[in-house]
């Protein structure tokens, strides 16, 4: 089943590594509403039914929750919407008081990510966090207290200064609050953002991969250990329903519209994204004409190396079968040497029909399915 994600352009400031699009002039949040429910009765035929809906950024929270509301009316108007969708919401823990987490769940939102990245006040500094830790606590205690039961933490390690034991302690805080699911991300810099520029500047240097490697391995065990499932590199849950249903779509070629300035779509093959400016976007929209900057469509084999790539970042791994029946291509029968070494090596595990990432293979997952 198809999902339904909608890019929330606006940021009261931008986050020293993010590279997500985003404006900090909130003055055309209404416009943007008006062109986002336009945009939608263009794919009026397209896409008939959703059962997630994503509401990211930037930063979503910053939305009233009028806004929303009119949002999920019009998608349901538009669109089938399941009963049981799942319906998340990105939020800055800055942006949130009991009020206002209470109306996101009158209006509809089901599942809260809370981007708390860190308890550390000068990692949160570092980062250029607008939030601090102490907004972090009060925003996890306000979800529960306004009814939310599926709540997501987002967490990063790997930044400068930051040793196993400081990362260590991040976690314990976070599961003290028991949330049903945490993602826990490497820091990565794009050349452009502001942290990228002071790397190249020579202000600091990320760490060693070989500390990389001990954070994402302990990470684990510490979060398995306290009953979470490591369903995909950097994600955890309590139980199956927690995962992600939506981000689970982006792992195995499932459908998905993208609407909003930069956000993605993927369709029987061909991908396609939205201009990556909000003014040339509502240009767009305004003029009745989709607001596309570029698209592709996959050939069978990248289509193979992205199933292969992706499927080896989930717990659940490669289905042979089913590979070999949507791709044309037997790895077993092509690669069986290869994957015998792999294997052997300890990084993949294969059984019932299955490829599947070890713990130590989802550590360098990215360079898996190239090898």
């Amino acid at each position: 089943m198809p999902g339904l994600y909608l890019h929330v352009p606006f940021c009261q400031s931008k986050c020293g590594y993010c590279d997500f699009y985003s404006v900090t002039d909130l003055a055309l949040m209404d416009e943007w509403v008006e062109a986002v429910l336009a945009e939608m009765e263009m794919y009026r035929d397209g896409f008939e039914a959703f059962d997630t809906i994503y509401f990211g950024g930037g930063t979503p929270s910053l939305l009233p929750a009028r806004q929303i509301e009119r949002i999920l009316s019009h998608a349901e108007k538009t669109f089938h919407l399941f009963s049981h969708a799942e319906i998340t919401l990105e939020a800055n823990p800055g942006d949130l008081d009991r009020s206002h987490l209470s109306m996101l769940k009158r209006v509809g939102v089901n599942r809260i990510v809370l981007g708390i990245q860190s308890f550390d006040e000068a990692i949160l500094t570092f980062l250029g966090r607008r939030h601090r830790a102490k907004e972090g606590y009060f925003a996890m205690l306000q979800a529960r207290e306004a009814g939310f039961e599926n709540v997501g933490l987002d967490l990063i390690y790997g930044i400068p200064g930051q040793d196993e034991a400081s990362w260590r302690r991040t976690l314990e805080q976070a599961l003290a609050f028991s949330p049903e699911h945490i993602s826990c991300y490497e820091l990565t810099l794009g050349a452009e953002t502001p942290l990228g520029k002071r790397r190249k500047a020579g202000a600091f240097e990320l760490p060693e991969e070989t500390l990389q490697y001990d954070l994402f391995m302990k990470t684990a065990q510490c979060l398995e250990g306290a009953g979470y499932v490591q369903y995909e590199v950097s994600n955890f849950a309590k139980e199956p329903w927690t995962f992600s249903r939506h981000n689970q779509k982006y792992w195995d070629h499932t459908p998905y519209l993208g609407l909003g300035p930069s956000a993605h779509s993927f369709l029987g093959g061909k991908r396609w994204w939205n201009h990556r400016s909000l003014p040339r976007y509502l240009t767009d929209v305004k003029k009745g004409r989709p607001p596309v900057e570029g698209s592709e469509t996959l050939t069978i084999e990248e289509l193979r190396l992205e199933a292969l790539f992706l499927g080896l970042r989930t717990r659940r791994g490669v289905d042979l079968e089913r590979f070999r029946r949507e791709y044309g291509y037997d790895l077993m029968g092509e690669r069986g040497e290869l994957l015998a070494r792999l294997e052997n090596e300890g990084l993949i595990s294969i059984r019932d029909g299955l490829l599947v990432p070890t713990r130590a293979g989802m550590a360098v997952a990215d360079r898996l399915a190239l090898m």
